[in-house]
């Protein structure tokens, strides 16, 4: 029986599912105000566009493969330069899972009672970050508990938080519209300095406005994943070619009007900077823009001061409960999907005996080892003695840089790939082994200077610990799969 294989609008809803988030536009506009939509759209130009265009190509080359990225690497470069590339890409959701197991209880929050409360929690005497290390920890173990067990319920439940997420983005757009045409003018102001200078004091030298590079990067981030669709694809050549031009205008257009309107209803300094600055986080400042967003629509509307609080309550409520459904699903997913391919993909003789035990389909005792290590990661950073809004500062920092480096991997592996030119190619972007180049050095300095300035930026500011805990992750298991390979090249190569 023929699969039904992949439209040109499905596609593009899918590329569009994998990638784009809507936290990005608020996180860009409380980071660097109008400033942040040339970021979004020079990472568009100089990263998204030709990196999906790369993968596209290696995933139509490999597409019987089921190694994955491992396959692509080491048929282009080598199988050790393979095995420590997917290492580091498997550190970045390491981090990702020590990110969103933290996060999550600020939507948790924020669903029951409209706001996030989590600053004061506090179990066994324990501070607010320290509580919510200990409650991620718990989750970490649970859901690996529950994810053993099989992974289908969940698809519902993520499935109804990607579209309240998707809606949400609609609502700001229109709302924004909206308040612009009963209020006349937007709330923050529009000139041509606002959109290259950016209104949060946190980045005012050239240092960390650069490192807001690798947030927009990370904005566009996810798309490995549509490497292995290119076989059920309807005519790829044709389909894949136009839905990644139109998919690439559209998160982008949708990333830049979504920061444009966040300032028709949003004065950066009245709500980020005068209204309790030190208790916002890159954690809560989605859920704070939002409920300023409800009641400053109430405002327009000519509600009144206690209609108008009430609707940004319950906008952020809508939104808390979007992302707790949307973040479980999410996180059951990344517990098992990522080491699956990490296992699969590499020699089996890699692995201890005990760590490429499955059940269910499911490498279930290295999930447990896994979640031993991300449970040791959480509370090394989460008692490391910060404040609530440096903890969060870190945790997103450590996401979107572990995210990226693997990036450099990838598009270096596919300079290498072109260079040899040995592997047919169904699919081919860049018609010339030329343009191939240019390219992935475009790639390579955009991500390689966006990771160099979000790295170093701390440390200038006299924040050495933030710096350390930045390439703490792909170094780690960098050295972790040199001397793994290392060892297996010795008993099993020689």
């Amino acid at each position: 029986m023929n699969k039904q294989k992949l439209t040109f609008v499905s596609l593009i809803l899918m590329i569009f599912t994998s990638t784009y988030a809507f936290s990005n536009i608020i996180r860009a506009y409380y980071l660097m105000g109008y400033a942040s939509i040339i970021f979004y759209i020079g990472a568009a130009i100089c990263y998204f566009l030709p990196y999906a265009f790369m993968i596209i190509e290696f995933g139509s080359a490999y597409q019987k493969s089921k190694g994955g990225i491992y396959t692509w690497m080491s048929d282009s470069v080598n199988p050790k330069f393979a095995f420590i590339g997917v290492l580091i890409w498997y550190a970045g959701f390491i981090t990702f899972m020590i990110n969103i197991s933290s996060i999550i209880w600020i939507p948790f929050s924020t669903a029951i009672f409209g706001v996030d409360k989590t600053q004061t929690w506090s179990l066994f005497g324990l501070n607010d970050v320290q509580t919510m290390g200990l409650l991620a920890a718990v989750l970490i173990i649970l859901v690996t508990f529950i994810a053993t067990r099989g992974v289908q319920r969940f698809k519902t439940i993520t499935s109804i938080g990607g579209i309240a997420m998707f809606s949400i983005t609609g609502v700001i757009i229109i709302g924004g519209a909206i308040v612009l045409l009963l209020n006349g003018h937007p709330l923050q102001p529009i000139n041509l300095s606002a959109f290259f200078h950016s209104p949060n004091p946190s980045y005012g030298s050239i240092f960390s406005v650069l490192s807001f590079a690798v947030y927009a990067i990370f904005a566009f981030g996810g798309f490995e994943v549509m490497g292995g669709l290119v076989d059920q694809t309807d005519e790829p050549q044709k389909t894949f070619q136009k839905g990644m031009v139109v998919a690439s205008i559209l998160i982008t257009l949708c990333y830049a009007v979504g920061i444009l309107m966040m300032g028709m209803f949003t004065n950066w300094n009245e709500v980020f900077n005068q209204n309790n600055s030190t208790q916002i986080t890159l954690g809560n400042v989605v859920f704070i823009a939002m409920k300023n967003f409800g009641y400053q629509l109430g405002l327009a509307l000519h509600l009144s001061e206690s209609v108008s609080v009430q609707m940004g309550l319950w906008v952020s409520r809508y939104l808390g409960i979007a992302m707790v459904f949307t973040t479980i699903g999410l996180f059951v997913t990344i517990i098992f999907s990522p080491l699956k391919q990490l296992i699969e993909g590499a020699p089996k003789e890699i692995w201890p005996k005990y760590m490429r035990k499955e059940k269910n389909d499911l490498p279930v005792n290295a999930m447990k080892v896994q979640a031993l290590l991300v449970v040791g990661f959480v509370l090394m950073v989460s008692f490391g003695g910060k404040t609530a809004q440096n903890f969060f500062d870190v945790l997103v920092s450590m996401t979107n840089v572990s995210m990226s480096v693997p990036y450099i991997f990838i598009v270096y592996a596919y300079f290498k790939f072109r260079q040899k030119n040995q592997v047919k190619r169904p699919i081919s972007f860049f018609k010339s082994y030329r343009s191939a180049k240019y390219a992935s050095i475009l790639v390579l300095v955009t991500v390689t200077l966006a990771i160099f300035f979000t790295v170093i930026s701390p440390a200038l500011e006299g924040n050495l610990s933030n710096t350390i805990w930045m390439i703490i992750g792909p170094i780690f298991f960098g050295i972790v799969g040199w001397l793994m390979y290392n060892r297996y090249e010795k008993k099993y190569l020689k």
